[in-house]
């Protein structure tokens, strides 16, 4: 879908912001880029949809140069969220999200078919809000529009710049379970820029740690957690899984059944942490037992949600 072959950003004064990185992004993968401030992860998405100019190698898109593709078509077919969530204030909500469709001259009853149903699809009811403006919102409902502004005209590729950082603790939270949501029904492409190691694990499907413009390791929350390829990514990520699964309760991460299946994966209460890891690598939940009657169930996003809330607890 994404595929970078050899890409360094250097600027007039020699600084290297990105030096010769490789890594491809499959067609409906949420792909997180994340490091310490100053490592390149930003300039990286830039150059995703020309933002920012690459000084060597080459950016591919479903197999064409980025170079190659006229340059409203490509940033037509990409969704951009901001931090600044810069909704147009003498606008109304609908009027802000359908900026894009209305420039690819949608039909005007397509436009407000697709601007209610994104609407509703974040628990913004668009009877209430689509004739709002941007003042008479929160800031967490404001981020919500800027999200599914960007999804209005369906691209093909969503990027994400660090767009809940500025965001109190329940708000950010609240997005991040909406972006759960949008990532399982829409499963479009995203790039998502964060520092926040908490929120990496709770989104990604794969994770992208950056220092100094290079790439360090890419790997599944998983994958980051149990195997860091040396001290860097091991401080950044790796020794928090002794942080939390020391003080694992298996309760904390149970949902309740709806349904069970034959072919349901099991496991019983006394399972290990390290043990229920690795069954989620492998399927997407696990049912529970106690001496063999199902109690709940554990599925990766429970998963990472207890991952994500419990670092925040202990301050990591």
């Amino acid at each position: 879908m994404i595929k970078f072959e050899n890409v360094s950003k250097r600027y007039s004064d020699g600084t290297a912001a990105v030096n010769s990185i490789e890594f491809e992004i499959m067609e409906g993968e949420f792909f997180v880029i994340i490091g310490p401030s100053g490592c390149g992860k930003t300039t990286t998405l830039k150059m995703i949809n020309r933002l920012i100019p690459l000084s060597d190698g080459t950016i591919f898109i479903n197999g064409k140069k980025i170079s190659e593709y006229d340059i409203h078509e490509l940033r037509w077919n990409i969704g951009y969220v901001l931090q600044q969530i810069a909704l147009f204030p003498h606008m109304t909500i609908e009027e802000n999200i359908a900026i894009v469709p209305e420039l690819k001259q949608w039909e005007r009853t397509k436009i407000k078919q697709r601007t209610n149903e994104l609407l509703d699809l974040v628990g913004l009811d668009h009877k209430t809000y689509a004739n709002r403006k941007p003042n008479e919102l929160s800031g967490g409902q404001q981020q919500r529009v800027g999200v599914i502004r960007a999804l209005a005209a369906d691209p093909e590729i969503i990027l994400m710049d660090e767009p809940f950082s500025a965001l109190d603790p329940i708000s950010r939270e609240k997005l991040q379970d909406d972006m759960l949501d949008l990532k399982k029904n829409l499963k479009k492409t995203t790039v998502f820029v964060t520092h926040d190691i908490r929120e990496a694990l709770k989104l990604a499907d794969r994770i992208c740690i950056m220092e100094e413009g290079k790439v360090v390791q890419i790997g599944t929350p998983h994958e980051l957690i149990t195997n860091p390829v040396n001290d860097f990514v091991k401080d950044f990520v790796g020794n928090r899984y002794d942080s939390w699964s020391n003080d694992f309760q298996l309760e904390d991460l149970l949902e309740p059944i709806v349904e069970i299946e034959d072919q349901q994966v099991k496991a019983s209460m006394t399972i290990s942490m390290q043990e229920l890891v690795d069954m989620l690598v492998e399927h997407e939940q696990v049912m529970i037992e106690r001496d063999g009657t199902p109690i709940g169930y554990i599925n990766r996003r429970s998963m990472m949600k207890y991952v994500s809330s419990t670092l925040l607890q202990k301050g990591v």
